[in-house]
């Protein structure tokens, strides 16, 4: 039975109603600074924890629920007849439930004119010693850190058959364990934060990469398997997951989703999400193995997919599928022809739900289109992790110079920048021949740039398209004009690629030689 709550939130989203219901349930409340001025305002009786403790807040409020009466309210286990007689003996009732969110360190570190001393004064000493506190007695006390777990304990106080504001144990645990992760990922915050500082220990100057890095995600679900079959998996999401990333999908119907699935889907998600926006031209993205073996605009959902289809329509079965527009009937009716694993969009219609629900193992993920970029990619190593910015970087027209005496037309432009998106995400070395707003051909992952360029060429004979009049990007500088040749002689009349290496000028008079347009773009998209 909960007859003593303590409230102090950073975060009052939702805290006066909650108050309230408490109160009138006949709940004790205890509350400290602005959370106990606003609940006062607005008729909840309270009683300040300065009162309580007969102790004052002192040194500017740093110190206020560090007191034994609260912590001992807190922490003694009521099955513990020696922990009752020494509250007992020391006049100490007990707090039944605990409600504290803490000081916004991370927004407070997040503004530009934040200084150390901001900083350091936005550490919440009391809240997460309380926290914790509470959370480790969870047996006894109920804890509550998320302002969103307030009807979920408001509905089993008020519905439960056992007494009145009775809590079950699952719901304390599981509040519990949030508790816990909260305040690791509060003081993982603060220690990136401080490691990050340099010797001169200014904001403006802190690196991008701290002494000790803390990262926290949560589990999604377990996988049926890894990569392979006698390996183990599970998915966890970043607990700040950006606007528009794979992990927010919502699966509406389909198997349960693989380590390979999610990993190819994510592949396919961020290609179509470069091709712009649903204001933009229907794109679609089909990814096998990591690697786009086809992509397309169009005037519809169902036309961009069928141009994509044409690239390699053999390496399109069984695999990973996306639009950056909805999903109509027109474009599943297509769709259910062609065994996929995973479809993805912002949306699916009606109509489309019902098309596909003839392929129930087929997943179907709707996720919201934006562009976030998560600010670091991770790769695990042995014995460590590599950490970089992520390569958010997006090649403009403005940012291309042509290089060549021969110059392109409007729609060639249009074509190489296209070109130059889709090789982005295609594994180095990368050759990526494209037409009209769509792939004719892709090379990925081999050891030879000539050999991407060959294999290239292949796969668009193979589909029956022709590479005549084609424009060709490589995701790095041809280090020799040899792969300018074998591009060239697959029919390529435009050529994209970063510049950079010892031979530009031999290549660039190759190109010239051969009577083609090539663009330099300065950036490189090496992706292993």
């Amino acid at each position: 039975m909960i007859k003593q709550a303590l409230i102090s939130v950073s975060d009052k989203t939702g805290v006066l109603d909650f108050a309230r219901a408490l109160s009138a349930m006949g709940v004790n409340i205890l509350s400290t600074g602005g959370t106990a001025k606003l609940l006062l305002e607005n008729g909840v009786a309270v009683t300040e924890v300065a009162d309580y403790t007969g102790f004052p807040e002192m040194l500017d409020g740093r110190v206020k629920t560090l007191h034994p009466k609260v912590h001992g309210g807190i922490l003694a286990r009521r099955d513990f007849p020696e922990h009752m007689a020494k509250l007992d003996e020391h006049g100490i009732p007990t707090i039944d439930l605990v409600v504290v969110n803490l000081y916004p360190f991370q927004a407070t570190v997040a503004k530009d004119e934040c200084t150390l001393d901001d900083a350091i004064e936005n550490i919440d000493i009391g809240g997460p010693a309380m926290l914790r506190s509470a959370a480790k007695n969870h047996k006894d006390v109920i804890v509550i850190c998320d302002p969103s777990d307030y009807g979920v304990v408001l509905a089993e106080m008020k519905t439960t058959d056992n007494s009145p504001g009775y809590v079950s144990y699952e719901t304390r645990f599981n509040l519990a364990k949030k508790v816990y992760a909260h305040t690791a990922a509060y003081d993982g915050a603060i220690t990136n934060y401080l490691s990050s500082l340099g010797p001169d220990r200014q904001h403006a100057t802190r690196g991008a990469y701290p002494q000790t890095l803390n990262v926290h995600f949560e589990k999604v679900q377990d996988m049926r398997y890894g990569e392979n079959p006698h390996q183990t998996a599970a998915f966890y999401r970043d607990t700040t997951a950006v606007e528009g990333a794979l992990a927010n999908y919502r699966q509406l119907q389909g198997k349960e989703l693989s380590y390979n699935n999610i990993a190819d889907a994510d592949a396919a998600w961020e290609c179509v999400k470069s091709l712009g926006g649903m204001d933009q031209p229907a794109a679609c993205v089909i990814v096998k193995h990591a690697n786009p073996c086809g992509v397309a605009l169009g005037g519809s959902a169902v036309e961009a997919y069928s141009r994509a289809l044409q690239t390699d329509p053999t390496s399109a079965f069984g695999g990973i599928i996306a639009f950056n527009v909805p999903v109509d009937g027109a474009a599943a009716s297509e769709l259910v022809k062609l065994f996929v694993e995973v479809l993805i969009a912002p949306s699916f219609t009606d109509e489309a739900k019902q098309i596909m629900s003839a392929k129930q193992n087929v997943r179907l993920l709707e996720i919201p289109l934006g562009n976030g970029v998560n600010p670091m990619d991770f790769k695990r190593v042995g014995g460590g992790l590599l950490v970089q910015s992520a390569d958010a970087k997006n090649v403009l027209l403005a940012d291309t110079r042509v290089v060549t005496k021969k110059q392109p037309t409007p729609q060639q432009l249009a074509d190489l920048m296209f070109a130059w998106k889709v090789a982005k995400f295609v594994k180095s070395n990368a050759i990526v021949f494209c037409g009209n707003n769509m792939t004719l051909g892709v090379g990925a992952g081999q050891m030879s740039r000539i050999d991407s360029a060959r294999i290239a060429s292949i796969k668009a004979q193979n589909a029956g398209l022709t590479l005549a009049g084609s424009v060709v990007a490589s995701d790095a500088f041809f280090p020799f004009r040899d792969g300018l040749d074998v591009v060239v002689d697959a029919g390529a009349t435009c050529v994209i690629q970063p510049g950079g290496s010892m031979r530009d000028q031999e290549v660039i008079d190759a190109a010239d030689e051969r009577g083609v347009v090539m663009l330099y773009t300065g950036t490189r998209h090496f992706r292993h």
